[in-house]
């Protein structure tokens, strides 16, 4: 009678507030109820008397088997009342209905960031403790949470469980079986708050927003050029690792970018999808078409925020930035002389390999430019299409007609920083210079006599040709 009494005496004990007296002796935790310590302490003894009859997992409580056999029933006898998402379990809709009340009971002390769930805290934790406590037996990586290992491990094991219904495309997370049915849906739930466009993936709409605040957070830490995404920021270092990981398995070309990988293989495809209305030329890309479509509408819609100039692509215009932010990612690899753009690069390599591909068919001369040749053309055509406007004069380059106008303008923009005497012409200057550091690049072979010009060493020949 007395142990009787003594169970309703710790039995009302338990009711008052703060007075856990049923106390665990291997772990020392506190229970309200002698019930609650008898479940607790199979967690100690490994004791799992109630299994499943269709799978045989075994658990401690019969609380635990009851739940888990909603799997198998399907049985979701939990509803919410305000979205009607059914549950199989209570503890499950308490959460839910979290999002609807928008209440976070959990708080992190170190950053003060609220979760729904105990569970989410004691994940968040470990992004202050730096704990990483599920570790790959493959490669030994470790990561703070076991479903990221989980999924981790498909990497090695290549298992794909997540398979599209439509058209069979398998995935190894759930979350990108999600992102992927959006295709086929054409949903679109993310909508930009500024200018209403929609996007498919979270990711992607945070990525647009950089657009409206001009913010880029991602920084190259090789050339400090900035960023809106991550992504952008990967694909990005590319430039300097010449790292090429997309390549085409009928011409094995690599490509940075899986973009470009799918715009090369219409290449071999020979397919031209894009087709203009107006003269029925038709385009592999849908950049090229959209910058065609300009030349009709005379539209150039990318402005340069610095100078004004417009474009009539984006790509265009980020070619045209690297004026401004003197960004050279292209290097030579044996002169590490930088270049804005790759096509600069190839024309200059052709200084080291003395590689001349463009062939005069009248002369035979060759250059290392098309528009070197082109313009050497115009002296056995005698054309000049560059007049002066001052005096009539006409001459084959552009170039020639800016260093002639210096004689109208009486400019003279190359100055001797030794002697502050000025010229007109760059070629002028380069030979003044001379002067000062007595260099004689010139040199007969004759007498091995050496000169400051061309011109002198021409007249001194005459003197070896009249003696002979």
């Amino acid at each position: 009678m007395a142990t009787s009494q003594d169970d309703i005496l710790k039995h009302h004990l338990s009711n008052l507030p703060n007075e856990k007296p049923f106390n665990c002796q291997i772990c020392s935790k506190d229970f309200n109820d002698h019930g609650d310590l008898k479940r607790h302490l199979c967690i100690h003894t490994q004791k799992r008397t109630h299994v499943c009859e269709i799978f045989k997992k075994a658990f401690s409580q019969s609380g635990d088997l009851k739940k888990h056999l909603q799997i198998h029933t399907k049985e979701k006898p939990h509803v919410c009342e305000i979205c009607n998402k059914a549950f199989s379990r209570c503890s499950d809709l308490k959460v839910h209905l979290r999002i609807h009340t928008k209440e976070r009971p959990y708080v992190c002390e170190i950053c003060k960031k609220t979760f729904r769930q105990s569970g989410d805290l004691r994940r968040h934790l470990r992004i202050h403790t730096k704990e990483k406590p599920y570790v790959c037996v493959i490669c030994n990586k470790a990561f703070s949470h076991s479903s990221n290992l989980k999924v981790h491990l498909r990497f090695h094991t290549k298992e794909k469980p997540h398979v599209c219904e439509i058209c069979n495309k398998a995935f190894s997370q759930s979350s990108n079986l999600g992102s992927h049915l959006r295709i086929h849906s054409t949903e679109k739930p993310h909508v930009c708050e500024i200018c209403k466009k929609r996007f498919t993936h979270l990711s992607n709409l945070n990525s647009h927003s950089c657009i409206h605040t001009k913010e880029k957070p991602h920084v190259c830490e090789i050339c400090k050029k900035a960023f809106s995404s991550n992504y952008n920021l990967k694909i990005h270092l590319r430039v300097h690792t010449k790292e090429k990981p997309n390549v085409c398995e009928i011409c094995k070309k690599a490509f940075n970018h899986p973009s470009h990988l799918k715009r090369h293989l219409l290449i071999h495809t020979k397919e031209k999808p894009h087709v203009c209305d107006i003269c029925n030329k038709a385009f592999s890309h849908r950049s090229h078409f959209n910058s065609h479509l300009c030349m009709h509408t005379k539209e150039k819609p990318h402005v340069c925020d610095i100078c004004n100039k417009a474009f009539t692509s984006n790509a265009s215009l980020n070619v045209h930035l690297r004026i401004h932010n003197k960004e050279k990612p292209h290097l030579c690899e044996i002169c590490n002389k930088g270049f804005s753009f790759n096509c600069n690069l190839k024309v200059h390599l052709r200084v080291h390999t003395k590689e001349k591909p463009y062939v005069c068919e009248i002369c035979n001369k060759d250059f290392n430019l098309p528009s070197h040749l082109k313009r050497h053309l115009r002296i056995h055509t005698e054309e000049r299409p560059h007049v002066c406007k001052i005096c009539s004069k006409a001459f084959i380059s552009n170039g020639n007609l800016k260093v002639h106008l210096r004689i109208h303008s009486i400019e003279k923009p190359y100055i001797c920083q030794i002697c502050n005497k000025a010229f007109a012409h760059n070629s002028a200057f380069n030979v003044h210079i001379r002067i000062h550091t007595k260099e004689k690049p010139h040199i007969c072979e004759i007498c091995n006599k050496a000169f400051s010009q061309s011109s002198n060493l021409k007249r001194h020949l005459l003197n070896h040709t009249s003696c002979s």
